[in-house]
């Protein structure tokens, strides 16, 4: 009966263990650091471009295991994502328990049609994603006369996206901050006409602090507005230039970004999402570059 008894107790003792790990969620799993998924940090897919260009499902499989758990893809074309149906492709990271969050999608500056736009509004939607976002400009179309054009026509796209419930965005480079006669397009021209309601920002750290801008002092400027955030890391101290040279990108926590500042001014931001993107695919060794980035965000950043 002894026996019995201490087994009773140990059953007990073990089972409010447990559920005392379920009750604190995420808290427990940060101290346990058994499940990285439950930090909600996201990976935009052009980090590992050339992996998914020749295994989809390999790859993603991959990001699971080191525990990403929200994608920003970037790949749409044709009605399709990486080559699949919007559910088909869906389906699949849902199985491997991430979630697809956002897509970058291109709006060329000959501008859209409605018809294409809301076809593109339509694929995404039934993709489930929550956000669709503008990711680059060419250099030809880096002018005043062509960015209002621009903006004009992304204000128009961000109301078809928001009628079946996805919100529209902007990701920068540096070249936004350029000084062009006397103005500097992101804050002279994004920041002032393009509607906050339809197209919110996608702050890239790593492009903007290229740039010589303060991110937290960006967030102080025009609070609310940046809901995506891409966590990018860099190794040179430079001064502030605007061609796209990114030489010197690493895995976040590796360079000289401080991101727990700008972690700190999430709220401030309005942040909701954030992902990491290594443009130079880890210089030739993309898994282990983003395998690196997650370890130092949920080990010394969040």
């Amino acid at each position: 009966m002894k026996t019995m008894h201490n087994r009773r107790d140990f059953l007990r003792t073990s089972a409010a263990g447990v559920l005392g790990i379920t009750a604190l969620g995420p808290l427990a799993c940060k101290q346990a650091v058994t499940d990285k998924k439950s930090y909600g940090v996201g990976i935009q897919l052009y980090s590992i471009r050339d992996a998914m260009a020749a295994d989809v499902p390999g790859s993603l499989k991959k990001v699971s295991d080191m525990g990403y758990k929200n994608l920003e893809l970037a790949d749409y074309a044709n009605g399709k994502f990486y080559g699949y149906a919007p559910r088909e492709f869906g389906e699949m990271v849902s199985d491997l328990g991430m979630d697809i969050v956002s897509s970058h999608t291109q709006v060329e500056a000959e501008g859209i049609t409605i018809d294409n736009a809301k076809k593109m509004a339509d694929d995404h939607a039934e993709l489930g994603v929550k956000y669709c976002v503008q990711p680059w400009i060419n250099d030809e179309d880096r002018n005043i006369e062509t960015y209002k054009k621009m903006i004009a026509d992304w204000n128009e796209v961000g109301r078809i996206m928001k009628n079946v419930g996805i919100q529209f965005g902007y990701h920068n480079h540096n070249f936004e901050f350029a000084n062009i006669d006397g103005i500097v397009p992101y804050y002279d021209i994004f920041m002032v006409e393009m509607d906050p309601d339809l197209i919110t920002m996608e702050i890239d750290t790593y492009w903007a602090t290229k740039a010589g801008q303060d991110v937290v002092e960006m967030f102080k400027k025009f609070p609310g507005r940046f809901q995506l955030f891409h966590f990018k890391d860099m190794t040179d101290k430079s001064a502030p230039f605007f061609d796209v040279i990114k030489d010197d990108i690493t895995s976040v926590g590796s360079g000289l970004i401080d991101f727990k500042r700008i972690y700190e001014a999430r709220e401030i931001a309005g942040m909701k999402y954030l992902f990491v993107e290594d443009d130079n695919q880890g210089n030739g060794k993309p898994f282990e570059g983003i395998e690196t980035s997650i370890n130092n965000i949920t080990g010394k950043i969040l």
